[in-house]
């Protein structure tokens, strides 16, 4: 499954965050999905650290994936 996110005003980090982790949840729960893809278009710069994003967010678990790439850097 691909999640594709834009930062804008009004969505900052902190509601950005929020909702990638209700997306992880939500999918990384779908009986179908075994790798779920987030991209964040980030034409700002709006994310201070966004290595630190992909890392942070990035996991695996029974068989699951999740992969973040923020872009650009």
């Amino acid at each position: 499954m691909i999640v594709v996110k834009k930062t804008r005003q009004g969505m900052g980090p902190k509601v950005l965050f929020d909702q990638m982790s209700v997306d992880v949840q939500r999918y990384m729960n779908h009986p179908d999905c075994r790798t779920l893809i987030c991209f964040i278009y980030d034409p700002e710069g709006r994310i201070g650290n966004p290595k630190a994003v992909e890392t942070g967010f990035a996991r695996a678990e029974n068989g699951r994936h999740v992969e973040v790439l923020i872009s650009p850097k």
